[in-house]
């Protein structure tokens, strides 16, 4: 068996599981669990956007958050004010953010390093405080609420999110999508021309990639990465709020995207499980756990640098040498087995 072999059997394993949620945590009386799981999944989509920029193209943005509340309030305003269902919303809310991402890119991709990172932060906080001064619109720092519509309706068959089940596959069906779909991209020859920007982007517009350009289509899809994200939390919570676009959320998706494991498409999943899982087994004990966060952060870089998807690739990789250099002296014998 090879560890690709490995590899795709343990994402059947984790979709099989993902698959059991609703199920298996009611039965063993945590259904609580359900929600936290929702909520990962929703997390590890704004950590991917992250990942796609910092991971693949070797761009570090802190404005994420920008994108998530439009993805946000591209759901909330649709349904308050012209009363569309579930996929137009969602499909608003993604291209809203998808055109701040835009609009936003044009300018912040012809810089790099510190650069690009500052000035994503101040197009963050340039709509932050916008968004928070315009509460006849948005509602500032106390949000704005909604009725969420049905996901699918039918006669009198009606699949709505009121439902805790129908609410958990409708989060995980979109964000397997989202995570299939950044799985094709980066494993394309878009997904090589990023690689090779990252790598040395002078070296890649000399073989004749546009840097600018590849960058910016880069940046575009990153945003509706963290737009899904927001209109998937806004569904969630049945809100949006102007305090979700702070930088400070930008932040965190680095650090989970940084821990879970830059440059892994599921890396951004397993540091927001770590974390979130974390929050919630520590928090009731401990106010301060966030000091722990902190220490468990600085422990992963200095240690496993390339994150727990990282470690999780590294450890397969010695148990498959090792499985292939077992015992020399009995070749003979496993040879006359296989005869």
């Amino acid at each position: 068996m090879t560890i690709d072999h490995v590899r795709a059997l343990a994402g059947a394993a984790l979709m099989a599981a993902l698959l059991a949620v609703p199920y298996v945590l009611p039965a063993l009386g945590a259904t609580f669990w359900v929600d936290i799981v929702a909520e990962i999944l929703i997390w590890s989509l704004l950590a991917a956007s992250v990942n796609l920029l910092l991971g693949y193209v070797g761009l570090l943005s802190f404005g994420q958050a920008l994108y998530f509340g439009f993805g946000m309030y591209g759901v909330a305003l649709s349904i308050n004010n012209w009363n569309v269902g579930f996929w137009p919303a969602l499909v608003i809310g993604i291209v809203a953010a998808s055109a701040m991402a835009l609009v936003a890119g044009v300018m912040a991709v012809r810089l790099t390093w510190h650069y690009f990172a500052i000035i994503t932060v101040v197009f963050s906080l340039i709509f932050y405080f916008a968004a928070m001064s315009m509460k006849s619109l948005t509602g500032g720092d106390d949000g704005m609420s909604f009725s969420p519509p049905a996901v699918f309706s039918a006669g009198r068959y009606t699949l709505s999110l009121t439902d805790a089940t129908v609410q958990y596959y409708a989060i995980l069906g979109i964000v397997s999508a989202c995570f299939a779909l950044t799985a094709l991209i980066v494993n394309s020859p878009l997904g090589l021309s990023f690689k090779a920007i990252r790598e040395n982007d002078r070296r890649a517009a000399l073989i004749g990639i546009n840097v600018y350009r590849t960058r910016l289509i880069a940046f575009v899809i990153a945003g509706a990465l963290a737009g899904t994200s927001g209109a998937l939390f806004a569904f969630f919570g049945r809100y949006a709020s102007a305090t979700y676009m702070f930088y400070h959320l930008s932040g965190e998706a680095v650090v989970w995207a940084i821990v879970g494991g830059i440059g892994a498409v599921l890396g951004p999943l397993f540091g927001v499980a770590a974390f979130i899982v974390f929050r919630e087994l520590v928090s009731h004990a401990w106010e301060h756990y966030l000091i722990a966060v902190g220490a468990i952060t600085i422990l992963v870089i200095m240690f496993a640098p390339r994150g727990l998807a990282g470690a999780w690739n590294d450890l397969l990789q010695l148990a498959m040498t090792r499985g292939h250099e077992r015992p020399r002296s009995g070749e003979a014998f496993a040879v006359g087995e296989d005869g």
